[in-house]
């Protein structure tokens, strides 16, 4: 039981890793197309920015539930970063595709958080 349990947390982990990404990428190309057309964003950076820092708040939550080890911590530290970049190429290649991987990660995380619940 506990097995499962730490493999659910790293899970989640790896998770909310990856779902701070796309609200921190599209603030910043958001803040950066305001900046060239010298217009506002009608809120739009603010709530991305805040919803990259609620799923922040969320993989601290469980980075304290979890007890990631080294090694734990520098995966996420991998995923963070190939992520990112990953993400950002994608956005600018395909915002539409992009927008159908942050879906599909949701429902990722709902399946995952599902069975999390199904195992306590």
């Amino acid at each position: 039981m506990k097995l499962k349990q730490r493999r659910y947390g790293c899970r989640a982990m790896m998770l909310e890793t990856v779902a701070a990404v796309p609200g921190m990428v599209g603030g910043m190309l958001l803040h950066c197309k305001s900046l060239r057309r010298f217009e506002h964003s009608g809120g739009w950076i603010k709530a991305l920015l805040e919803e990259a820092e609620n799923e922040r708040m969320h993989l601290m939550t469980f980075m304290e539930v979890a007890k990631p080890r080294w090694y734990e911590r520098a995966l996420v530290i991998t995923v963070q970063g190939v992520f990112f970049n990953a993400y950002f190429l994608g956005y600018l290649l395909s915002p539409k595709f992009a927008h159908r991987m942050v879906g599909y990660l949701e429902e990722e995380a709902i399946h995952s958080y599902t069975e999390f619940l199904k195992e306590l």
